[in-house]
């Protein structure tokens, strides 16, 4: 085999390697908003998008892991109303159980594509992390008026 060929072969090869791969994360990294797909909250690999959404009493946010990453949907207990119910992906009553659970056994985990919804009957200001990302700034805020 000649050397341009050779060389021509290994170029079409690398670049149709290289799309394919491209293609592959665009499908979860362009998928960050809820526009119009049955949920609010999309996840990116370090962010929910987006970071604050306003929501009604009595409405029901849903989450969704539009990344190829695992996420969780963690509420700061501190930093929800008093009166609110607790909440976190895999239905833990508390912050330090649902952190706790992702760290033995990636409990409340959220796959690729998975969604988690909770329904918000206490207005005020709610926080919520990642807890995988949270030190890369993975935090939300959901605003109920």
């Amino acid at each position: 085999m000649n050397r341009r060929v050779y060389l021509a072969a290994v170029g079409t090869a690398a670049s149709a390697g290289l799309a394919g791969c491209a293609s592959v994360l665009n499908v979860f990294e362009d998928d960050e908003t809820g526009d119009d797909e049955g949920f609010d909250i999309g996840m990116n690999r370090n962010a929910f998008r987006p970071e604050t959404y306003e929501a009604s009493v009595g409405e029901t946010v849903v989450w969704k892991n539009t990344s190829g990453a695992d996420h969780t949907v963690t509420a700061l207990e501190d930093q929800i109303p008093d009166e609110a119910a607790y909440f976190a992906s895999g239905g833990y009553d508390g912050e330090q159980a649902a952190i706790d659970a992702w760290h033995e056994s990636r409990g409340g985990g959220l796959s690729p594509r998975e969604t988690y919804e909770h329904t918000f009957e206490v207005a005020g200001t709610y926080t919520y992390i990642c807890e995988p990302h949270v030190k890369g700034g993975m935090i939300g805020e959901i605003v109920v008026e």
